[in-house]
């Protein structure tokens, strides 16, 4: 179906003369469009059971170049001004969302039916699934993929990843509970129904070690299906000396008698943390 889209944009990122082309900029155009409706992702999944995604390099590419397409403009809002070349987004009413001032997002971020936006910010390339709430001051950064009935607590911050563009965004998966000030960036993925306690930080290089058996299982970008995380450290050796570095602790699953939308404290009491 997007075929000829997808070649427009190729020879468009080879060959950057060809954005004076009118018929490029309107596939690059299309193409955003197709990721503002959710008909396109920067990345989808491929087996939810195994939490299996690709990434769709050329719709991460359609979205670079659209940048240089666009004219900068003046915006404003009363007394409120701004000086950008991205649209915002529109039509909250008619998309079935719902919108708190002042929550922002911009045009070509995909929020379903069901949504709630705190006064918080959505990127472009993002995909916010139904029944999420994105709460007070948290942002979900392009292309980042938040699936259904996730909640975003306040001040979480998602990670944007748009180059290189074979990076695959960061993934947060059905059900997931994402604490306060939690911050989840470079990529890292979180499996469904997973709980990240307050203050958490996961990159892609954090050490998300599964303190639960009897031997540490380390895990590097990745958060294992129904986990609890929590922030902890470990002791590491340099020249200076020996200190304490951050990571974060899976210290235990959560349990199939425990709701979906559950408080994180109640996520917690079943393992004796308070977060």
């Amino acid at each position: 179906m997007y075929n000829e889209l997808k070649k427009i944009v190729e020879q468009a990122w080879e060959d950057r003369t060809l954005l004076r082309e009118p018929d490029v900029q309107q596939a690059i155009r299309d193409v955003v469009e197709a990721v503002d409706k959710g008909a396109l992702r920067t990345a989808e999944p491929v087996d939810a059971e195994k939490s299996l995604w690709q990434v769709n390099e050329w719709v991460k590419k359609a979205i670079i170049l659209y940048f240089p397409i666009q004219p900068m403009r003046r915006m404003q809002a009363g007394e409120l001004e701004w000086f950008d070349k991205m649209e915002l987004k529109h039509g909250y009413e008619e998309l079935g969302v719902r919108v708190v001032p002042h929550a922002v997002a911009r045009y070509g971020a995909y929020i379903a039916p069901g949504a709630i936006l705190m006064p918080s910010y959505v990127n472009i390339g993002a995909y916010v699934d139904t029944g999420t709430m994105v709460d007070t001051w948290a942002t979900v950064g392009s292309c980042a993929q938040i699936g259904r009935h996730v909640h975003l607590s306040g001040g979480v911050g998602i990670g944007g990843v748009l180059e290189p563009v074979q990076a695959a965004p960061v993934i947060v998966e059905d059900n997931c509970f994402i604490g306060s000030r939690a911050i989840v960036v470079e990529g890292a993925h979180i499996c469904r129904e997973a709980v990240l306690g307050s203050n958490t930080v996961i990159t892609g290089s954090t050490h998300i070690i599964d303190v639960t058996g009897p031997e540490p299982v380390t895990y590097k970008g990745y958060v294992p299906p129904r986990s609890v995380v929590v922030p902890g450290s470990y002791r590491k050796q340099f020249p200076a000396g020996e200190y304490s570095v951050s990571c974060a602790l899976i210290i235990g699953q959560r349990k199939e008698s425990t709701d979906k939308k559950t408080s994180l404290n109640d996520a917690l009491r079943d393992f004796g943390v308070s977060v």
